[in-house]
């Protein structure tokens, strides 16, 4: 698809279009929810060019990208006005794959030494940021699923990504043979 224009002029006084047509705010908690899943996926993006091409973990974060894609078509989706076109779904069994990736990986780890503090290596770090946008995206569908329709599998999926991710980020660190930053309770 090329790209002939990308300014349409139609959102300068704080509207925009959802998909099917529907006009709503800027401000509106639904582009708040997708908004979100779009910063999390350019987030991942920065994640997979600070991990280059030959982690093994690319094709995974690359399809994972693909997904937030139609989540986010998802949830631009007034679905009391509009129906859902088959690119707002996710494909069966994604939410199962995640959770195959993550019991694959604890399986690989050394025993968990106690509470993680985001950091240890630069791509660690990141995949730590990318694990608390994803948090706050879920928090966002939550809030919209509240009153209007969003499906069980979405919620289901971006809960399982964060897991995900931070079983990723000790996989990056253990990888790259970076110690992980443990918790020290400074109260004792």
């Amino acid at each position: 698809m090329k790209i002939t224009k990308v300014y349409t002029r139609r959102g300068d006084q704080g509207m925009t279009d959802l998909v099917g047509g529907v006009r709503i705010s800027k401000t509106d908690e639904r582009l708040e929810a997708y908004g979100t899943v779009d910063e999390l996926s350019s987030h991942l993006g920065l994640l997979v060019a600070m991990l280059g091409e030959d982690f093994d973990e690319r094709p995974l974060l690359l399809r994972i990208q693909s997904n937030l894609f139609n989540i986010g078509t998802h949830l631009a989706t007034d679905q009391s006005q509009t129906p859902l076109y088959a690119s707002a779904r996710l494909a069966e069994g994604e939410t199962e794959m995640l959770e195959q990736r993550v019991d694959a990986i604890i399986a690989e780890l050394p025993e968990a030494e106690g509470f993680v503090l985001p950091g240890g290596s630069q791509p660690a770090a990141q995949c730590h940021v990318c694990r608390t946008v994803c948090r706050r995206a879920e928090r966002r569908i939550l809030s919209l699923s509240e009153h209007a329709a969003v499906g069980p599998e979405v919620i289901q999926y971006v809960n399982r990504l964060s897991d995900y991710l931070f079983i990723l980020a000790k996989k990056i660190n253990f990888n790259t043979g970076h110690r992980e930053i443990l918790w020290q309770n400074s109260c004792r």
